[in-house]
């Protein structure tokens, strides 16, 4: 039986901004499956659709030290990315996994990947994060239509503390957490991994049990007009 082909987009430092917007594009004007990997970003805070900033963000220190704010597409929460974020994005056809088109499966899938590639101690999905032990190392977002879904991550290699300032305790938080404030409830995956290239490695060598992977590049990309929702926040 023939693998499916999955087509492999590696970044590096690209902007979150012209991530999302490649990703909306992959989404809504192409059928192929992708992963992309993007190693840094220039330091940005990104929200859900949803998300409202008065109740997610410190509205005045972020103007004050003009960090861009990102709208993306996708739900989800709000999570502040720099150099040190190593993100991670799926995105495919509804029939090429043998995976239920909801949220649930989705992640449990996603969540074993990365158990089987990393193979990190303790590392598991823990409600809709990642996390090792009882500390988050990655938040994720999806956006799931009737015939393609996406599936998103940000993980931390490494991260700033003073940036985490800029982050309101969200209302709406995962049971587990047990309202720790961010410097006892996140963790960097550099403490448990030589390298992201390594853990980026890993990951192709498991997909490519499970895959045919073709490398592209962006500029290979010839991409229909299409709706795009990705914006930057004015206040």
């Amino acid at each position: 039986m023939s693998k499916e082909l999955l087509h492999c987009i590696f970044l590096q430092n690209v902007p979150i901004f012209e991530q999302l917007q490649l990703e909306e594009a992959l989404l809504r004007a192409d059928t192929r499956n992708f992963c992309l990997v993007n190693t840094g970003s220039s330091r940005a805070i990104v929200m859900g659709i949803s998300g409202k900033p008065e109740e997610l963000i410190h509205k005045a220190h972020v103007q004050q030290d003009k960090i861009p704010v990102i709208r993306r597409f996708s739900g989800g929460g709000t999570v502040i990315v720099d150099e040190n974020t190593l993100f991670i994005s799926f995105l495919f056809s509804k029939n090429a996994l043998d995976v239920d088109l909801f949220p649930e499966p989705l992640l449990r899938w996603s969540g074993e990947l990365y158990q089987k590639s990393w193979q990190i101690s303790d590392f598991h999905l823990k409600e809709h994060d990642y996390a090792i032990g009882e500390k988050k190392c990655g938040g994720n977002a999806q956006y799931i239509r009737k015939d393609r879904w996406l599936h998103h991550t940000s993980f931390l290699w490494d991260y700033q503390e003073k940036n985490m300032d800029y982050l309101l305790l969200p209302s709406k938080r995962p049971h587990y957490r047990l309202n720790r404030p961010h410097s006892d409830f996140l963790c960097r995956l550099k403490e448990f991994a030589p390298s992201p290239q390594i853990l980026i490695d890993q990951l192709i060598k498991e997909l490519e049990r499970q895959f045919s992977i073709q490398i592209i590049t962006p500029q290979e990309l010839q991409l229909s007009p299409h709706r795009q929702s990705v914006h930057f926040l004015i206040f």
